[in-house]
């Protein structure tokens, strides 16, 4: 069995951070979405992947490689532009070779992977095998309608949803599934839908089974959608000490600190991450904050927020909340009366607060 990973879009609703990054990198607890997809796969007992990239296909090349520091083999597939899911499953056809697959979204994460989604889907005879996890806005999803615990219709992204079950980011497919790709039309949209082409299977009288998701996964494709990953992710930290900590500071609850980082006169307050080489000085860094690599927190206090690499947030005098701050952006603080700030900043940005 193989798998592909979508890795192309162009993450318009991440913006400003996606007009300088891949939404797939995007760190969640310091660590590149895609990589969580990766190694996901990797754990479920598969070592040939395939991702298709687009815009960013350099970035994800450099920050993935051939696969070997995953212990995967990763073979790249450029999409010229991103026309849909089903388009990306075409454009895999020779790379899958006749094989079964697994087909992951870059931009989503299963906290608990999907081991024993790919063991059941490999022990039955199904065409297809879709997960599926209720949600409380699914106009926003591909949505199944179902009877009798059967698949009967896919809609994407309807008005008026025929149930609450979304459409999670894994599905796993035979070969006939390039039937169903090659078959359909562009929809509205002018995309190839994957719900369409996962009816057609269903209409086609192919075996589709579905799998309701009970464990979290989120769609990390907006930023509330990020913050909460992030969250989820750190609640499974456990404590480990990298760097310094001198007898000033207090660390409290489950706080990783990565080598290299230096807490001065400060608390720390996990769940919460420091990446290598961060100085945080007469600051306090709340649960569920992640501080990437070479950031610098001064005369600050920070909580439910990420922190790319290379940042620095100085003595703002202010609480800085579920914010996203892109590389290599400078918060500062004015003289005039502090406030609560909520912020997401693309990459280089530089913002003096009030």
């Amino acid at each position: 069995m193989k798998a592909l990973i979508l890795s192309g879009g162009k993450g318009t609703r991440l913006r400003p951070i996606t007009h300088t990054s891949a939404k797939q990198l995007v760190p969640v607890a310091n660590k590149p979405i895609l990589f969580y997809a990766i190694e996901a796969i990797r754990d479920a007992g598969i070592s040939d992947i395939g991702i298709i990239v687009g815009d960013t296909h350099e970035e994800i090349r450099a920050a993935v490689g051939d696969g070997y520091q995953f212990g995967v083999s990763v073979t790249y597939i450029q999409q010229d532009a991103p026309l849909g899911l089903a388009h990306a499953v075409k454009i895999a056809e020779e790379f899958m070779a006749g094989d079964s697959f697994v087909m992951f979204l870059g931009d989503n994460l299963i906290k608990d992977g999907i081991k024993p989604f790919v063991a059941e889907y490999e022990q039955t005879d199904a065409n297809s095998q879709i997960l599926l996890a209720h949600v409380p806005n699914a106009r926003e999803f591909g949505v199944a309608e179902i009877e009798g615990g059967r698949v009967v219709r896919l809609v994407e992204k309807p008005q008026n949803p025929p149930s609450d079950l979304a459409l999670v980011g894994v599905y796993m497919f035979d070969h006939n599934v390039f039937e169903a790709v090659n078959s359909i039309a562009p929809s509205a949209r002018g995309e190839l839908e994957i719900t369409d082409a996962i009816q057609y299977l269903i209409d086609k009288g192919f075996r589709v089974e579905s799998h309701i998701v009970t464990g979290w996964w989120k769609d990390t494709g907006k930023l509330d959608d990020m913050l909460e990953a992030n969250r989820m992710i750190l609640d499974g930290l456990q404590t480990d000490i990298g760097g310094q900590v001198d007898e000033q500071s207090t660390i409290e609850g489950r706080v990783v600190t990565a080598k290299g980082s230096q807490i001065i006169n400060s608390c720390v307050r996990g769940p919460a991450i420091i990446g290598e080489d961060c100085v945080i000085e007469n600051s306090f860094i709340g649960p569920y904050t992640a501080v990437n690599d070479r950031s610098i927190v001064r005369g600050s206090e920070i909580e439910h927020s990420i922190i790319l690499e290379d940042s620095r947030v100085l003595d703002i005098g202010s609480r800085l909340a579920d914010s996203l701050i892109g590389k290599n952006a400078n918060i500062s603080r004015n003289h005039k009366t502090p406030r609560a700030y909520r912020m997401m900043l693309g990459d280089n940005s530089e913002v003096s607060v009030l």
